[in-house]
């Protein structure tokens, strides 16, 4: 059977998509079922990028799934550098079932799952982050029922979090709108990827610089810090540039009456987003950090066993 790995939304249909959503959901109703599921397997953590959530909840859900997981920062094996990826990928394969991965270039993970016989899972890379959006969208469905039809605007940077949400949106049926400042636009391949699914079940992506106007009857707002890991350097130029685009009380006013505000975390309050939004009843910020949990248990069950 073929090896499946967890790279990109990109990579998977509608159909399977919604199904791993789903079954997330299921995993989350009755965690029971699943304990010891992957008892015996193996999968090594590879962090470049330090982190709270993705951290935790792989090594939880390793841990409830029966697996076992080996951390492994980039002090550790200088992914790239002390060796190539090629050679550690194939070390590797020899000893564990599956690697998790969060990197920072996309191309170092697309470059360990060609040269692996085992799943590779996308923990985030600087174009994407799969994991988060299936969670995410988990989230969503809990709180506003299906998406089809429906509108998510994210506002601000339109980064690897974007496009994931984006391409995903596309393939549900869900309309999305990135509201972003001039030259952080979202990629135009994702956006040109996700809008032609998006036009085959009736929904529309759009990209606009006027965040007033692209909240007008959202579901869903949706913002990430302005200035992410690695980008330190630009932080003055960012918090000049995206002022504007702060999630404020005013700014959740234009959307529906009962939209929710999501947030992948960590957050930067008083930045991308004051307090009285994310400590607000429309904010569902830690039912998504929960979410992630059950999310990548699906992801690893999937890929390791072949359920959903």
């Amino acid at each position: 059977m073929k090896k499946r790995d967890f790279l990109s939304i990109a990579d998977w249909s509608g159909e399977k998509l919604l199904s791993l959503i789903e079954f997330s959901g299921s995993i989350k109703q009755n965690p029971r079922k699943y304990l010891k599921a992957l008892e015996g397997k193996s999968l090594a953590m590879i962090f470049e990028k330090p982190s709270l959530r993705t951290h935790v909840t792989f090594d939880v859900a390793l841990y409830e799934l029966g697996a076992h997981g080996v951390y492994l920062t980039q002090a550790d094996i200088s992914l790239g550098k002390r060796e190539s990826v090629y050679d550690t990928a194939k070390n590797l394969e020899r000893w564990v079932d599956g690697v998790v991965v969060r990197t920072f270039a996309h191309k170092t993970c697309v470059d360990l799952a060609a040269s692996m016989r085992v799943p590779v899972i996308n923990a985030l890379t600087d174009h994407e982050h799969p994991c988060q959006a299936v969670g995410d969208f988990l989230t969503i469905t809990e709180h506003i029922g299906p998406v089809k039809g429906k509108k998510l605007v994210f506002i601000g940077d339109g980064n690897n979090v974007c496009h994931s949400l984006m391409l995903l949106a596309g393939k549900l049926g869900m309309n999305f709108t990135a509201a972003t400042p001039h030259g952080y636009e979202p990629d135009r391949k994702v956006v040109a990827l996700a809008a032609a699914a998006a036009k085959r079940l009736g929904a529309r992506v759009e990209v606009t610089g006027n965040p007033k106007e692209a909240v007008k009857n959202a579901d869903v707002l949706y913002t990430d810090v302005w200035t992410s890991m690695g980008q330190e350097e630009e932080r003055e130029e960012r918090l000049r540039l995206f002022k504007e685009f702060q999630v404020n009380k005013r700014l959740m006013s234009r959307a529906q009456p009962r939209a929710i505000f999501m947030h992948c975390l960590p957050a930067h309050r008083g930045e991308e987003v004051t307090n009285q939004v994310i400590d607000s009843k429309q904010s569902v910020v830690f039912d998504e950090a929960e979410n992630r949990l059950h999310s990548e248990k699906a992801i690893l069950l999937t890929l390791l066993r072949g359920e959903q």
